[in-house]
């Protein structure tokens, strides 16, 4: 018994319909510290499990990831353009005025 050519495509055809599903699955939000150090003067800034857009304070200096996920730091306060990755357990230098950091 031979089956269509239609029907014989039809797996490759769901396969293909649910793979952009499969890519659109929701980040999880990063669990653990970012602290921020701006100068010995004031205490350091700590966003407990941060989620989505940041904006870092004006005279932020230092920027030190203990989540479990990556930390981009942008130029702006909206999480736009271009970004530094910072990896977790690593810090950066951030410039002042920086703007702002996004994890997961």
């Amino acid at each position: 018994m031979r089956f269509p050519a239609r029907l014989a495509a039809l797996p490759l055809v769901l396969a293909s319909a649910t793979a952009p599903l499969v890519a659109a699955a929701p980040a999880r939000a990063a669990t653990g510290q970012v602290v921020v150090f701006q100068v010995e003067t004031l205490p350091l800034e700590v966003y407990n499990d941060p989620r989505g857009c940041t904006k870092l304070p004006l005279a932020a200096h230092v920027l030190n990831n203990q989540t479990d996920q990556v930390v981009r730091i942008y130029g702006d306060p909206f999480c736009f353009g271009s970004s530094v990755t910072v990896r977790p357990g690593y810090g950066s230098h951030v410039p002042a005025g920086s703007g702002s950091f996004s994890a997961a």
